[in-house]
């Protein structure tokens, strides 16, 4: 005949107020491994800042008379073709940057 064991009681002193709290998952330790390393994030940050600078370029083409439109201003090289495809290469580092695999580390004892 087996007998059942008694689920196992919080080793918190009688008298705190602190619930015991379980927690899911392996316990943290003192040295995190990152999902990236500092070349991904030179990577994105380089993207974002290609995107800024592409929406930068499309901004502008305010005409000092509203009721005079200027085709030329608002269609122009920069506005029109430039500043897309500085910002699809911006995005296209962002995703570069997520899917670089980090640099092997080597394992410390």
């Amino acid at each position: 005949m087996a007998t059942k064991k008694a689920p196992a009681r919080s080793a918190a002193p009688a008298g705190t107020a602190r619930a015991a709290v379980k927690h899911k998952g392996p316990a943290p330790k003192g040295n995190q491994v990152f999902l990236f390393d500092r070349s991904n994030y030179l990577w994105m940050i380089a993207g974002f800042v290609l995107i800024m600078i592409g929406f930068f370029l499309m901004t502008g083409g305010k005409s000092p008379d509203p009721h005079k439109f200027n085709y030329d201003e608002i269609y122009s090289f920069r506005r029109v073709t430039l500043s897309p495809i500085i910002i699809v290469i911006g995005f296209v580092l962002e995703v570069y940057a997520i899917m670089k695999k980090p640099a092997q580390q080597p394992e410390q004892e």
